[in-house]
């Protein structure tokens, strides 16, 4: 069986101390999603995925940024 291709981190920030966020492109059998996901600092001082995350196809991409559209409009920015 082929290995799928590593995820391609796009961007990253911090969300505290020991987590950032990291927004990225990855291929699961044959498809293509886009991942935004919690990542922690372990004891080993790397930084590991959680289950904290959000996982789409590229079908509902479109629906994600119309929904941050949306909160950037009701926060006044």
């Amino acid at each position: 069986m082929a290995k799928e291709k590593e995820a391609q981190v796009v961007h990253s920030f911090p969300k505290n101390p020991l987590e950032e966020v990291r927004a990225s492109l990855s291929i699961y059998k044959g498809k293509q999603y886009v991942d935004l996901r919690i990542y922690y600092k372990g004891d080993d001082g790397e930084y590991h995925p959680s289950k904290k995350g959000l996982t789409i196809s590229l079908d509902l991409f479109g629906e994600l940024e119309e929904s941050v559209r949306k909160l950037k409009d009701a926060i006044g920015e």
